[in-house]
C-alpha cells in the first residue's frame, strides 16, 4: 500500500520523556525521507512539535491543522508547509481523517486517546480501512492495551483489536507497518460523515 500522507496523533505536553520527544522527531524525519506527508494537529510544542521539526529539518510536507480556539492561544505552528484553522475539535478530527492515508499514535494525553479511538471506532464501524498504528514506546501504552483485552474477555470488543489497529515498539516500524497493511478495500465514508 502507498502512504502519501501519515497522520500522527500524540501529545502537546513538553513536560515528558525525552526518548519520546526525540523519537517524534525521528519519526518526522523518517517520514520526510520517504516522502510521506505529516498530518497533525498544527500544535508547535511537546511532541507535536517534535514530530513537525523533524519532518521539516528534513525537507517533509507538514499539515497542521488547529481549532480556532487553540490558535488564539498561540499554541500553532504557522511555519507547518500548510497550516489550517478550522471552527472546531470535530472538524479538525475529520479533516486530518481526510487527508490521511494511515493514522499512527505516539505517547500522548486525554487528546491523544480521544483521536485515537474516534479513528479506530470508525474503523470498527466500517466508515474507513485505512491502517492504524500505536507506536508502544518504552510500554507506554501496555496497560491501554490490557484494557482493550479485558474489553474482549468481558465480550464488549467482539474478535479483540484484531483487523483494528497494529502495535509496534519503534518509530522506524510505522512506515513499514502502515505499507504492509492490506490495501482498502472500503470505500472512504470519512468525508461524508
Amino acid at each position: 500500500m502507498t502512504i502519501r500522507a501519515l497522520c500522527v496523533y500524540c501529545g502537546s505536553s513538553s513536560q515528558v520523556r525525552p526518548s519520546h520527544l526525540e523519537a517524534a522527531r525521528e519519526l518526522g524525519t523518517l517520514a520526510a525521507r520517504a516522502a510521506v506527508d505529516i498530518v497533525y494537529g498544527g500544535g508547535r510544542v511537546g511532541m507535536m512539535g517534535a514530530v513537525a521539526a523533524g519532518a521539516q529539518a528534513a525537507g517533509g510536507r507538514v499539515v497542521g491543522i488547529i481549532p480556532q480556539h487553540l490558535e488564539d492561544l498561540e499554541a500553532g505552528n504557522r511555519s507547518a508547509t500548510e497550516y489550517l484553522v478550522v471552527d472546531s475539535m470535530h472538524a479538525r478530527k475529520q479533516l486530518m481523517a481526510e487527508r490521511s492515508d494511515a493514522f499512527c499514535a505516539l505517547p500522548g494525553g486525554l487528546g491523544t486517546l480521544d483521536e485515537a479511538f474516534e479513528i479506530i471506532t470508525w474503523r470498527q464501524l466500517k466508515l474507513h480501512d485505512k491502517p492504524i498504528i500505536f507506536v508502544n514506546l518504552e510500554g507506554f501504552w501496555d496497560p491501554l492495551l490490557r484494557l482493550v483485552e479485558h474489553q474482549t474477555a468481558e465480550g464488549y470488543l467482539r474478535g479483540g483489536s484484531a483487523g483494528l489497529f497494529h502495535v509496534v515498539e519503534r518509530v522506524d516500524q510505522v512506515l513499514e507497518a502502515a505499507a504492509n497493511a492490506p490495501r482498502p478495500s472500503l470505500p472512504d465514508k470519512i468525508e461524508r460523515m
